[in-house]
């Protein structure tokens, strides 16, 4: 499409009626500096789980508290270390996409064009189930004691899942916008928890110090249980890697992404650690593992006046994590498009706000689907072990990069042991929930993720083409008024 041997191709004609002033490059601005970097990591992290249901590590770890808030150091610092590989990724790589940019980089297009097909379906769930979620904390309110109906939970979340890709699709500022607002939200929600914990623990009480004082007294968990309650805590600081997403984006990337990484998963684990020493001030062991909704029983608790403060902060914390993460998956569509990968239409840009817009249609469109049949979304959960199969694959990827092109322009540049740790842990994480506890579903997923193949052979191993999608391109070209990038940010870095 659009060959410059054969003059002007059909899908740059647009682009030459609406755009004016040809010094302007059609392409992806970078508009995200480093404060909206940490509020996007930040953002995409903490979602709902801290403040609802943070008993996984806790109940694994047989209530032992200083094994649980070990482990919830252990997976701050796991999840640090891969962050750091990827802020390497980033700052040699810029590129839309995240970890799809680099494996198809270091492994080639095949491995790419698998994680493409598999997040096309497990990544818009995931922005379905969030969307649920805050419809359900949204609608629950004006039903008391009874359940709000189905339908209006699923059409608020319809209505929520197309205002936040209609405003990524128009504006990335006001997207960045409302990141920073709903990141500050939860994080003074985080806040009130952590630091109405600390004050309970200067007070002295002895009620508030008896679960600190032998801390490791308890039962200590055998392997197995340790390894389930890192599952359960590295879940928990899921979204570290998104930053990788909108690098191209990013002013100064080599500079800001290190800067950016280095702030916010510290301040995560600094968090998480002292909303959880804050729950078991005042709550026992017991208590945190058996309530619904921690938080909104430790507000009962500690400030029962304003304890209707944490589920309204609950929805204002999954509605920021759900902006993020739509707004990380139209840059994965995009960079996809642009590869080959997926359809034309996806890479292009808006020609007035210069957004990938056609990305963003295209990735809520799929997460709509997943919310109108919900029973969909529970069918991802088997997919679980494929977020770390691919961040073992992109950590392999940095270290390929290193021996395979020794030459390329390294910002910053991570101790390579800890690549080979990343490698190690994802590699366990993936086989560990099949081995302790083999389900044929894991092999469904299994077999979807290699029935890419029958898709990517065809039509991108050997390009098969149907003319008619040209003329439907051109047609949806001019109604949703596109064009495509002039250079794409891979061609700079060939």
């Amino acid at each position: 499409l659009g060959e410059k041997k054969m003059g002007k191709g059909k899908h740059d004609y647009l682009k030459e009626e609406v755009r004016g002033n040809e010094n302007d490059r059609m392409q992806l601005k970078r508009t995200i500096g480093y404060f909206d970097g940490v509020n996007f990591i930040i953002g995409t992290i903490v979602g709902a789980g801290i403040f609802v249901s943070p008993t996984g590590v806790l109940q694994y770890s047989l209530l032992n508290v200083g094994v649980a808030l070990s482990i919830w150091t252990a997976c701050g610092v796991i999840s640090l270390m891969g962050a750091l590989c990827y802020a390497e990724l980033g700052t040699a790589l810029p590129l839309s996409g995240g970890e799809y940019s680099h494996i198809k980089r270091a492994l080639g297009s095949l491995p790419a064009f698998i994680f493409i097909w598999t997040a096309m379906f497990t990544k818009p769930a995931s922005n379905a189930t969030r969307a649920l979620l805050f419809a359900e904390y949204a609608t629950q309110p004006f039903y008391g004691v009874c359940h709000a109906p189905e339908l209006l939970k699923k059409c608020l979340a319809l209505t929520v899942l197309w205002s936040l890709g209609i405003l990524n699709g128009r504006s990335v500022k006001m997207a960045t916008w409302v990141q920073t607002v709903f990141t500050v939200l939860k994080m003074m929600a985080l806040s009130v928890i952590g630091i109405g914990g600390i004050v309970l623990l200067v007070r002295g009480r002895k009620e508030n110090l008896v679960r600190f004082e032998n801390a490791f007294s308890s039962e200590i968990p055998d392997a197995s249980q340790i390894a389930e309650a890192f599952f359960q805590g590295l879940y928990a600081y899921g979204g570290w890697w998104s930053l990788n997403y909108m690098a191209e984006e990013m002013i100064n990337p080599s500079r800001n992404i290190p800067l950016t990484v280095m702030t916010a998963l510290p301040a995560v684990t600094l968090f998480y650690l002292l909303v959880n020493i804050s729950y078991l001030t005042v709550l026992t062991p017991k208590e945190i593992v058996s309530s619904v909704a921690v938080a909104v029983t430790w507000a009962d608790r500690v400030i029962p006046s304003v304890a209707w403060v944490i589920p309204v902060s609950v929805a204002a914390s999954i509605f920021g994590a759900l902006n993020s993460s739509m707004f990380t998956l139209g840059r994965l569509s995009y960079a996809g498009s642009q590869s080959g990968h997926l359809p034309v239409l996806i890479s292009m840009l808006n020609v007035h706000y210069w957004t990938p817009a056609p990305a963003m249609i295209f990735s809520t469109i799929i997460a709509s689907i997943f919310i109108i049949p919900a029973d969909l979304i529970t069918l991802t959960n088997y997919f679980g072990f494929s977020v770390w199969l691919m961040v073992g694959l992109t950590c392999a990827s940095l270290i390929v990069l290193r021996y395979r092109e020794p030459t390329l322009q390294r910002p910053y540049k991570v101790f390579l042991p800890v690549a080979f740790v990343m490698v190690a842990v994802s590699l366990f994480l993936v086989l560990a929930p099949i081995v302790w506890a083999p389900k044929m579903q894991y092999i469904y997923a299994l077999l979807f993720m290699l029935g890419g193949l029958l898709v990517y052979l065809p039509f991108v191993h050997f390009k098969l083409h149907f003319d008619f999608v040209d003329k439907i391109t051109c047609y949806l070209q001019l109604l949703l008024e596109v064009s495509p990038a002039d250079v794409s940010a891979e061609d700079k870095y060939e």
